[in-house]
This record gives C-alpha cells, structure tokens and sequence, in this order.
C-alpha cells in the first residue's frame, strides 16, 4: 500500500485542522480522509468546495443525485455507501436510491424533475461539458436554471476530485458506513 492511513498526529501539519475538524464534525475520521492528507491542499480543495456545492441553489436531494451520479460512474465504493447514508437520512425513496446506486442504468429515475439532473450530470461528463443546445433546454425545461448547469459543474469537479482520491489511496468503506456499502 503507497498511502498511509493516517492519524491527526501523523499528518502532515497542514492537513491536522482538516482531520480534526472532519473528526469533530462526523464523530470518526474517514479512512478517505486519513489517506487524503498526504495532501493539505486537496483536502483543503475539497472541503472548501464541498461547502460551497452544498450552499447552490440546487435542492438537497437533487444534490445527492448529481454526487451518487459521479459516484456510481466513477465506481467509488466509498462515496455510493456515504451518499446512500445521506440520500436516506433525507428520507429519499428507496428506490431512487437504488436506482442511482446503478452505474450502468439507462431508465429514467422515477422523479422527472430528479433524472432532468442525472442525465444533465452524465451529460456534461460524456461531452466535456459541451452538452448542446438540446441537452440545456431540456435541463432548463425541467424547471432548473442556468445558474444551476453551472452549479452541476461545481458538483461534477468536487465529486470528481474525491471519487478519484478514493480510488487512487485505496481507501476502504468505514465501518460506520457498512450498512450503506
């Protein structure tokens, strides 16, 4: 294994108030995390990000599409069984989360509105975010603004960023995530 796990002690010093307050913040530290402050500034990039995705005008749970989206294409095991605890904490249906748990799904989720940002997310993905004309007027029909196709794309790179970190350090679904696995 190339990274270490580690503790708030073991950390490099820029990363310590991070692990700390991610530790404070969700009672247990994150193996993810752990393994992420090898880098200071990517968690530092990370969070700030996270803070900013959650403070959009995009509601909640249309949120948690956009992140499970990311989650299931990037074959994150972590960020779908952390997500799953979300959506469900927000008393999602439990077969939108289901059905966003799928990668390889291709039926319209139940909720039109909610699948309006699932296909917008994989569509900004596959197209390098050159989605077309259509793709836009169909996000917008569906009662979402401009302003939201961008704050997509914010949620696309954070998601990103961790998905791939989760990938690259190896790290391992948390026992207190388990049951979300």
């Amino acid at each position: 294994m190339s990274f270490a796990e580690h503790t708030i002690e073991s950390a490099p010093p820029g990363a310590r108030r991070f692990l700390t307050a991610t530790r404070d913040h969700l009672g247990y530290l994150p193996a993810a995390m752990a393994r992420m402050a090898a880098s200071p500034q990517l968690i530092d990039g990370f969070l700030k990000l996270t803070a900013i995705f959650e403070n959009t005008a995009l509601e909640p749970v249309a949120r948690e599409v956009l992140v499970m989206t990311v989650a299931a294409r990037n074959r994150c095991h972590i960020c779908v069984a952390m997500h799953t605890a979300r959506l469900t904490a927000l008393g999602a249906d439990p077969g939108l989360i289901e059905a966003l748990r799928d990668p390889g799904r291709t039926e319209p989720l139940p909720d039109e509105r909610l699948d309006a940002v699932r296909v917008f997310t994989l569509r900004v993905l596959d197209t390098a975010g050159d989605v077309g004309d259509r793709a836009l007027r169909d996000f917008l029909a569906a009662g979402y603004t401009t302003q939201n196709a961008l704050e997509i794309v914010l949620g696309i790179g954070t998601y990103t960023m961790s998905t791939l970190a989760n990938r690259l350090t190896g790290a391992p679904v948390d026992d207190q995530l388990a049951a979300y696995a």
